[in-house]
């Protein structure tokens, strides 16, 4: 398996030639806003795309290179190798790391968003541009850090810009989304994607590989994740008891619940939860459209599979954030499912 570099080490951008272009177009211009939000679901790319943004601002908005996609810098350029080190004096990363109230969920945390405010207050060591990237924004401690990101929001520095990464951007603070240009990245197209897994997981069967793609949702992260994360195995095991729904087998669930909570990989049942949750909802969208419906939709109302749906999606994320009973996770899920 060949996975690809870190987001601010990855060198290849796929699939977002417009969302780059937008970028350097606006940076041209010169009427950058100050603070762009880059949306879309986990694992699509986004980081990728704002550090390659950044490291094109930091080398000097060098002219487009043929043949590569938008805001290319050589691997062998200076601010390319420095910002792939973390080490270049005009560049602050904020990402979420483990908490200090217990938990294993990672969040942003106030120490590091004030360090970036002390940052973005500084004067640019190198005469240029300085560029904040802030990942995973939706993952904040809510007390503190919001209005610590609000006042660069609100009073931007000269020559600074904001790259403000989030999977949720509904969940954000109106007052910060409202000061952000919104950059939406779309999903992969299957061929698109398949070229990539072909390249990361030359090691995968054909039937595999499109196993991934099915499930993925045009995320590289995410297909990647799948695959290291056991997922076409777990989705299996979604697929066998959403099709056995009209006769639950308790003594068949124990059995599952204990075979997913005993995996060697701790995030087994957020992933199973996951995956169980987007099941759900592709099931949903399909009946709702009037298409044909899985049989066990008939159980019960499409209201009442949407508070389930949002139910499963807390269950997964108090599991991993206090540590729950990983087996007892699983089997409320499942029982849930069983109750009509």
């Amino acid at each position: 398996m060949s996975p690809p570099p870190e987001p601010r080490a990855n060198p290849d951008l796929v699939g977002h030639d417009d969302a780059a272009r937008t970028l350097e177009e606006a940076a041209r211009s010169g009427r950058l806003h100050h603070a762009w939000l880059i949306a879309g679901p986990p694992g699509l790319g986004k980081a990728t795309l704002a550090y390659r943004f950044a490291r094109w601002l930091l080398a000097g908005l060098p002219p487009p290179i043929p043949g590569e996609p938008p805001l290319a810098v050589p691997e062998a350029a200076p601010a390319f190798r420095r910002v792939a080190a973390g080490a270049h004096a005009d560049l602050f990363t904020l990402a979420p790391s483990l908490g200090d109230k217990g938990g294993k969920k990672e969040v942003l945390r106030a120490d590091e968003a004030r360090e970036a405010l002390r940052f973005m207050a500084m004067t640019a060591a190198e005469g240029g541009w300085r560029v904040l990237v802030v990942e995973g924004l939706e993952q904040v401690d809510r007390e503190v850090v919001p209005n610590i990101l609000l006042k660069t929001l609100e009073e931007p520095p000269p020559r600074t810009v904001q790259l403000l990464v989030t999977a949720a951007p509904d969940r954000l603070l109106p007052t910060i989304r409202s000061r952000c240009r919104r950059l939406d990245l779309a999903p992969l197209a299957d061929p698109l994607l398949d070229g990539l897994m072909a390249r990361w997981l030359p090691e995968l069967s054909g039937p595999d590989r499109a196993g991934l793609l099915r499930i993925a949702d045009g995320c590289p992260g995410r297909a990647l994740l799948l695959a290291e994360g056991e997922g076409l195995a777990l989705q299996g095991l979604v697929e066998e008891v959403l099709a056995g729904l009209a006769q639950p087998d308790p003594r068949r669930w124990h059995g599952l619940a204990e075979s997913i909570a005993g995996r060697r990989d701790a995030a087994a049942v957020t992933l199973f939860l996951t995956l169980l949750r987007r099941a759900l909802a592709a099931a949903l969208r399909q009946a709702g459209r009037g298409g044909a419906a899985a049989p066990w939709i008939a159980g019960r109302s499409l209201a009442d599979w949407s508070v389930l749906w949002d139910k499963l999606g807390r269950l997964a994320d108090e599991t991993e954030r206090l540590n729950l009973d990983r087996k007892q996770a699983v089997l409320t899920g499942l029982g849930w499912l069983a109750a009509r």
